[in-house]
């Protein structure tokens, strides 16, 4: 992977835009739809996770981790989108991740 891979978000085409912040400049929310959420669980297969085991007591990037994990983000990020543009939503405000150990990404705005 490269450096532009470990990115995330969105593309500059995308026709729901997503932000962190409770409000954007410029614009103004006409009507609330509610929560979506972007969910994803993945597991990786027991030899890489036996290699991560042994890589974290060596010390070092645990490279396949993380990108499992720039792929989990990246797959929540997408179906929050599609769960906003399905509602008739063209934003998502206050957008959140949350990771848990289990690789579980999981985006949520409203």
């Amino acid at each position: 992977m490269g450096i532009e891979e470990y990115g995330g978000g969105q593309g500059a085409q995308s026709d729901v835009l997503v932000v962190t912040t409770n409000d954007v400049p410029g614009y103004q929310v006409q009507q609330v739809i509610g929560e979506v959420f972007g969910l994803t669980v993945r597991s990786r297969h027991l030899g890489s996770q036996i290699g991560a085991g042994l890589k974290s007591m060596i010390g070092g990037e645990l490279k396949g981790l993380t990108k499992t994990l720039v792929q989990t983000r990246n797959q929540a990020m997408e179906r929050l989108v599609e769960q906003a543009r399905a509602r008739g939503a063209n934003a998502v405000l206050m957008m959140r991740f949350d990771v848990t150990e289990a690789t579980c990404a999981h985006t949520h705005g409203s």
